[in-house]
């Protein structure tokens, strides 16, 4: 196999293993297979979800430099603009199959019920990242802003486990989880950023 069509056979799996949780979700929203609240509980996975291929996102960086597998950076873009779409899913199913279009209700909702507030915070701050995750967009704001904008995933991706954590009413294990995941890896990005310091020093 040569080396192109090996590229697409692994954009191919990378295309394949984000879309299998939604595909997933429809197979059960078919089959009435979502519980006694199928609507909330398709918002909560689809934001879960959302979650989870945000922190991939943000793994991609570290991994690909403890594994010395620098092609790896290349699927970065992929993942977080499917993050991104299991985002918006997550949003439009709240504006549109829990509140019905009832803007009112939604803009009391943002005001007073702080989940709410942290999770609408982190979905405007993502809409940049995810218009500009585009070569034309790279061009056009230049590398050293575009990577200084695209540094807000390193709050959106807190705000979003803050959103998870306050939502969450029972079991706040798996929030916690994925709050420790995204310490260690922005604890990894201050140390290699300190290490760059110390060595241009």
């Amino acid at each position: 196999m040569d080396r192109r069509t090996l590229d697409r056979v692994v954009y191919g799996l990378v295309w394949l293993a984000c879309l299998a949780p939604l595909l997933w979700l429809a197979w059960r929203g078919f089959s009435n297979d979502l519980g006694a609240n199928p609507i909330e509980r398709l918002i909560r996975e689809l934001g879960v979800w959302g979650l989870r291929l945000l922190i991939v996102g943000l793994a991609i960086t570290p991994a690909a430099r403890l594994l010395r597998r620098p092609g790896l950076i290349r699927f970065r873009r992929t993942i977080g603009l499917f993050a991104f779409a299991y985002v918006l899913l997550h949003l439009t199913n709240y504006v549109v199959t829990d509140q019905w279009f009832d803007w009112s209700a939604i803009g009391k909702d943002i005001l007073k019920r702080p989940f709410i507030t942290v999770g609408m915070a982190a979905f405007v701050l993502l809409v940049p990242l995810a218009v500009t995750s585009t070569n034309w967009a790279l061009r056009k704001l230049g590398p050293m802003r575009w990577r200084r904008l695209h540094r807000l995933t390193y709050l959106i991706v807190p705000l979003g486990v803050v959103h998870y954590y306050m939502l969450v009413k029972a079991d706040h294990q798996p929030p916690l989880i994925y709050g420790a995941i995204v310490a260690a890896l922005l604890g990894w990005r201050l140390w290699d950023w300190a290490g760059k310091r110390r060595a241009a020093s």
